[in-house]
């Protein structure tokens, strides 16, 4: 079951916003975000992925994604911003992560805001409703951070919101890695961190 529907703003039947909310949200707040909770939301996200990004090829992820929503194992959040879609992020009510998921943190997961949306504000206000939903049964929420360049603006942010390391090192593709081995730096090389609620 969803845990939540449109924060802010209704939609029409067919779950886009209509031209009066659009012109509301443009007023008050300009980000709007809504529970991703039926085929039409995940076939927009996976056009625009596909349009926006060269490395995505899942076709079904998002539909994936969806069923989850609807069993109640993730939460992911479409962010609009004066209506129009401008990232999504997740939250993993069970964490792959060893470390996580044996002590029950929720994970916020592959966190995405299209470019043109940056420095508004959509991430912060992801991250402050999954801390929101992760509050209700955890006292810890958690999330993961690639160790090369790419991932420096993120690496700032998660600081700046308190986000600190887990003190378990680092992981690869959910595997430790020890003293000594060797592993490609890649997307999948990560340090975990965990925040306070």
């Amino acid at each position: 079951m969803p845990f939540m529907n449109i924060i802010g703003y209704d939609k029409d039947s067919s779950g886009m916003l209509t031209e009066i909310d659009r012109k509301r949200s443009k007023m008050t707040n300009p980000i709007s975000l809504k529970q991703l909770s039926n085929r039409e939301e995940a076939s927009l996200l996976d056009i625009e992925f596909s349009r926006r990004y060269p490395w995505y090829t899942s076709k079904d992820y998002f539909y994936k994604c969806l069923e989850e929503n609807i069993q109640g194992s993730r939460v992911t959040l479409l962010a609009y911003y004066e209506g129009t879609l401008a990232g999504c992020c997740h939250l993993l009510i069970t964490s792959e992560y060893p470390n996580f998921k044996s002590d029950n943190i929720p994970e916020i997961n592959d966190l995405n805001v299209f470019p043109e949306f940056w420095r508004k504000g959509i991430a912060s206000k992801m991250f402050d409703e999954f801390e929101r939903i992760a509050s209700k049964r955890s006292r810890q929420i958690g999330l993961a951070v690639g160790l090369y360049k790419d991932y420096g603006n993120a690496q700032r942010m998660y600081n700046k919101r308190g986000y600190v390391m887990d003190g378990h090192g680092i992981f690869y593709k959910n595997i430790e890695v020890k003293s000594g081995e060797q592993v490609s730096v890649d997307d999948d090389l990560l340090l975990y961190l965990i925040k306070e609620l």
